[in-house]
């Protein structure tokens, strides 16, 4: 594989690997969602808990394109029943047919991770990087910290 073809996948592949941490998520919580639009660059972070038998799990979105938040009765502890992060690739290369028209597309604009939660709150954000943050359950940390 050539310098070129690693560079053009990276982010591709960024957005596959964090898809399947995400995958795992289905049945955990909306614990906190905060938004900054006013920044340099635009940033959303959402919290999810699975309980403490469960990681907690951080989505950090930046450069946001498209953000739509659809809050139930109550957001704190929102039960997510489908989540999913699909990579959108530059032009030529087409894109699912749920995600055309959510955003104006035309040469020379970059590749896009989309996020979607679905449940009691709906969570849907269009960003040009993404990164998953994992952190050990509260089970897990105890036993860690009983062995050391």
């Amino acid at each position: 594989m050539t310098d070129a073809t690693e560079h053009e996948d990276a982010f591709k592949n960024r957005v596959a690997n964090a898809a399947r941490t995400l995958s795992a998520c289905a049945g955990y919580f909306i614990d906190r969602i905060s938004f900054d639009a006013f920044a340099q660059e635009d940033s959303m972070e959402i919290a999810l808990r699975g309980g403490p038998w469960k990681p907690d799990v951080v989505i950090s979105l930046s450069n946001l394109h498209q953000v739509s938040v659809a809050k139930g009765p109550e957001l704190s502890g929102s039960f997510i029943d489908e989540i999913s992060l699909i990579h959108l690739p530059k032009m030529p290369h087409p894109w699912p047919d749920d995600a055309i028209g959510r955003l104006p597309r035309f040469g020379g604009l970059s590749e896009f991770a989309w996020l979607r939660i679905i449940g009691p709150a709906e969570v849907e954000a269009i960003a040009s990087i993404v990164t998953v943050y994992t952190a050990m359950s509260d089970a897990e940390a105890t036993s860690a910290q009983q062995t050391a």
